[in-house]
C-alpha cells in the first residue's frame, strides 16, 4: 500500500481476500470483465465500496455545516453585541477538540462512526465561529468560500477519474515536498509572530496573497492523493467500515482547504 500526504490514508488495512474491488476509477457491480461480484450489503465483514465512501463522507460533511451554520448565526449575533469573547472561546474549543480528536482518529488509525462525526462536529464549530466573524466583516464570504471548496473538489475529482494528472510516484514525491514546505513556512510564521517578526506571509499583502494561492494549490492537489488513497484501499478489499476513517481524511483535507479559501477571500476583499 502507497503513502499518502494525508496521515489519516497511511497503512490502510486490506481485506481478508485481498482481491480487487471496484474503486473510483471503476463501475460497480461484479459484471464481467469489471472484478470479481461484490459481497452482500448486509454482510458484516464485506469490503468498502464507492457508495460506502461517498455515504460517510456526505453525513459527515452534513454535520459540519450544519454545526457550522448554527454556529455561523449565533457568532453573528454574539459579535452584533459585541460579545467577541464568547466567539473566540467557541472557536477556541472547537478547533482543541478537532485536533484531539484528529490525533487520535489518525494515529489510531479508530474507523469509528462516532469518532468521525464528533470530529466533524468539533470542526463545525470551529469553521462556524470565524464564519460568523468574517460575515459581519465581509458580507457574502461565507458562501463565496463554501462554493469556492466546493468548485476545487469537483475539479479535482474530475481530474482524478479522467487521469488528466496521474498519482505517480514522482508526483506524490513532490507533493510530500510541498506539504512539508507549506508547513515549515506556516509555523516558522506562527513562531515568528509570537516574537513580534511579520514575515508577510499572513499580513493580507501581495506576498500573503501569493502564499495563500500557492497553500490552496497545495491543498486541492492533495485530494488526488486522498482519492487514490481511497481507491486503493476499495480495490484491496478494506472492510466496509473503514469507510468512516476515509471520510475522516477527505474532511481534514476540505477543512484546510476551505479556510484557506476564507483567508484569500478576506485579502482580496480588504484591498
Amino acid at each position: 500500500m502507497r503513502t499518502s500526504s494525508n496521515p489519516a490514508f497511511r497503512n490502510l488495512p486490506q481485506g481478508a481476500a485481498g482481491a480487487p474491488y471496484a474503486g473510483f476509477n471503476q463501475p460497480l457491480g461484479g459484471q464481467p470483465g469489471h472484478g470479481p461480484p461484490q459481497a452482500p450489503s448486509g454482510s458484516a465483514d464485506r469490503p468498502m465500496t464507492v457508495d460506502d465512501v461517498v455515504m460517510k463522507t456526505g453525513a459527515s460533511l452534513g454535520v459540519t455545516l450544519l454545526v457550522g451554520v448554527i454556529t455561523a448565526v449565533w457568532a453573528q449575533s454574539q459579535v452584533a453585541a459585541e460579545s467577541m469573547g464568547a466567539v473566540f472561546g467557541a472557536m477556541i474549543a472547537g478547533m482543541l477538540v478537532g485536533l484531539v480528536l484528529a490525533l487520535i482518529i489518525a494515529f489510531k488509525q479508530m474507523a469509528s462512526a462516532p469518532m468521525t462525526l464528533a470530529y466533524s462536529a468539533a470542526e463545525g464549530v470551529f469553521l462556524g465561529a470565524i464564519t460568523g466573524v468574517f460575515e459581519m466583516i465581509y458580507p457574502g464570504i461565507a458562501l463565496q468560500a463554501i462554493l469556492g471548496t466546493a468548485a476545487v473538489f469537483v475539479v479535482m475529482l474530475v481530474v482524478y477519474k479522467t487521469g488528466a494528472v496521474k498519482v505517480t510516484p514522482k508526483f506524490r514525491k513532490w507533493m510530500m515536498g510541498a506539504l512539508g514546505g507549506v508547513l515549515v513556512l506556516m509555523l516558522a510564521n506562527l513562531v515568528l509572530g509570537l516574537f513580534g517578526v511579520n514575515t508577510g506571509l499572513r499580513d493580507g499583502g501581495p506576498i500573503a496573497i501569493i502564499f495563500s494561492i500557492v497553500v490552496i494549490g497545495v491543498a486541492a492537489f492533495s485530494f488526488l492523493l486522498d482519492f487514490d488513497m481511497a481507491d486503493q484501499a476499495i480495490r484491496q478489499g478494506a472492510p466496509a467500515k473503514f469507510a468512516w476513517f476515509v471520510a475522516f481524511g477527505l474532511m481534514v483535507t476540505l477543512v484546510w482547504l476551505y479556510l484557506e479559501i476564507l483567508r484569500l477571500l478576506s485579502y482580496l476583499q480588504s484591498e
